[in-house]
């Protein structure tokens, strides 16, 4: 994904989030409504989450260390799932708490009953062309993916993060709107309380979904099926390589694909011979998955006797991946 492209978004929507978040808080100061309240921390905990986003994108790009040889890259994934815990508790608790003392003690909006609908539309407008450009900047990456597809399986997270949040505001202010507005026509603060609950409800949901999704992120997950083909593909497209034994694919970060593959070689005379082929493999990898970083290839001898003895190179990844097929723990290529 485009780091430009996220960061244009989350920068559209820090500054949505921050003049929302202002005239929603004067409109509670007025009004006392519960649905404003919410509204107002729910754009204080967005704004707070986007900082964070771009924090995370910022502390990423650190060189790498010997304490930390393969960067920080990951922290991208610890900031998004730092924003996850953010919007479940500042912004969906604190909500569905304000609700619950709203209609514990409710009571109908009597002063400056014009403001709260006002700026919550004005909110909405707003909301609306920052979700736009997040829309936008993510149909820059997402192909033919479908929505869903693209949250769950985008390996960077800011895009899937802005979305969500994008997405979580615009129906929250809807949420928001309907208690407000309700509360005025029948003059029951009860229905304020309604709109600040489902607004909490909502949120927590879009947190428990970051949550997930960033979590895996976080355990380490591996290339997606076209890259494995093509990785595999640039291993097989020459005489260097004969065969893969097994291979393994690791994201480091979300533009950085470790590669770690043993692969079956033709005997050669010498140690230099075997490195040069070693080299061109590994820049046919790079030319094919160019986020393939940094890649791991170990040279063996391939016997398909050993194999079927049980001994031997091939019968060592028999061993090593006893879930597979007999032919498949005899190296038939694969990830």
């Amino acid at each position: 994904m485009s780091a430009n492209g996220g960061t244009k978004a989350i920068v559209a929507a820090l500054l949505a989030n921050v003049g929302i978040a202002i005239t929603k808080f004067i409109a509670f100061l007025l009004t006392a409504s519960s649905s404003m309240l919410a509204e107002s921390i729910h754009s204080v905990a967005d704004s707070g989450n986007q900082a964070l986003l771009l924090l995370g994108g910022r502390r990423a790009k650190r060189a790498a260390t010997p304490q930390h040889p393969f960067g920080y890259g990951r922290e991208r994934y610890i900031y998004a799932f730092i924003v996850s815990i953010v919007l479940f508790s500042v912004g969906g608790l604190f909500a569905l708490y304000e609700a619950w003392h709203k209609w514990s003690d409710p009571h109908p909006i009597e002063e400056w009953q014009w403001v709260p609908v006002t700026v919550l539309v004005v909110a909405i407008i707003m909301e609306s062309f920052s979700f736009r450009t997040a829309i936008k900047e993510s149909n820059h990456v997402r192909g033919n993916q479908s929505w869903v597809h693209f949250v769950r399986r985008a390996k960077a997270p800011e895009l899937p993060v802005v979305l969500l949040e994008d997405l979580g505001a615009l129906v929250g202010l809807v949420f928001a709107l309907f208690g407000v507005t309700m509360t005025l026509i029948t003059d029951n603060g009860e229905w304020d309380a309604i709109g600040t609950a489902m607004i909490g409800i909502l949120l927590v949901v879009i947190a428990v979904v970051l949550a997930i999704e960033t979590k895996s992120l976080l355990l380490g997950e591996g290339a997606e099926a076209h890259d494995v083909a093509a990785i595999e593909k640039a291993i097989t497209d020459g005489p260097e390589v004969e065969r893969i034994i097994h291979m393994k694919t690791l994201y480091l970060g979300p533009e950085e694909l470790m590669v770690a593959a043993k692969v079956g070689v033709p005997a050669c005379d010498n140690a230099e011979e075997l490195a040069r082929g070693i080299n061109v493999v590994e820049a046919r990898i790079r030319a094919a998955v160019p986020i393939a970083r940094v890649i791991y290839l170990e040279p063996d001898i391939y016997s398909a006797a050993a194999a079927q003895a049980g001994t031997g190179a091939a019968a060592h990844t028999a061993v090593a991946q006893p879930g597979a097929e007999p032919d498949e723990a005899a190296g038939r290529p694969g990830s």
